[in-house]
């Protein structure tokens, strides 16, 4: 006879709680009916700061009757007959509690740390200090600016209409721009139109045109990727298969 899969139930409850000190506190907090009240008190401890031996405990229904005192810490937490939906309220009898007073709600009560302008400017760092250095920077300018002649000795073998071989890849083109780019950092740069679209643009950088060719074919690039001579367009079907 097959036998049935029997899954053990869950008869937990799942009340709301509430603290007497602490107005802005509510959870729905999930309890087993087989805890003692003191082990409900440990739990609750944990959630809102009030310890065992200062809570006292409240039950009320769904329609915010109260229910009754749960006054004996050593009977289950069931004994008391808590149903979902009920709320449980927490009375902190502690006058000196963390949770009195409203600390732990207004800021406001909190004393602010301060510190004086003596005080503040002799630190050996603060916030002050830093933007001042910061400020500093900004004001002498970059320390290593790009020259505007950058590379222009590399340019000297290189002229328009050039064949070529880039790096990385040994893409093949032909020279179409050689120059400064407004558009592109300081120094000179090389346009190329490859022989395949494997390129990045039509010659266009940044809305500026240095050169026309056609879409996906254009790269422009830092002379010493650029080595110019005898680099003939490649024959697609010079790799034949070997046999």
């Amino acid at each position: 006879m097959a036998s049935i899969l029997q899954l053990p139930t869950d008869d937990s409850v799942l009340l709301q709680v509430t603290h007497s000190n602490i107005k802005t506190f509510a959870s729905d907090v999930r309890f087993s009916p087989e805890m003692t009240v003191e082990s409900v008190k440990e739990k609750l401890w944990k959630k809102c700061g009030t310890s065992v031996d200062s809570m006292r405990l409240e039950l009320y229904d769904d329609f915010g009757a109260k229910v009754c005192d749960l006054s004996d810490n050593t009977r289950p937490f069931g004994f008391y007959s808590p149903q979902n939906g009920y709320r449980l309220h927490i009375i902190d009898l502690d006058p000196s509690s963390v949770t009195s007073g409203g600390w732990l709600e207004d800021t406001s009560l909190v004393e602010k740390y301060t510190i004086s302008e003596e005080a503040y400017n002799k630190l050996d760092s603060n916030f002050r200090k830093f933007k001042e250095s910061v400020i500093s920077k900004n004001a002498m300018g970059p320390q290593s600016k790009i020259p505007d002649n950058y590379m222009e000795d590399v340019c000297e073998n290189i002229k328009v209409g050039d064949r070529c071989e880039v790096e990385p890849g040994e893409k093949r083109g032909v020279v179409k721009f050689v120059g400064t780019a407004e558009t592109l950092a300081p120094g000179f740069w090389v346009g190329i139109q490859l022989d395949e679209p494997l390129g990045k643009h039509d010659g266009t950088v940044k809305g500026k045109r240095y050169f026309v060719c056609p879409p996906q074919h254009g790269l422009l690039l830092r002379p010493d990727k650029v080595k110019v001579g005898n680099y003939p367009e490649r024959d697609p079907f010079e790799e034949e298969e070997e046999i």
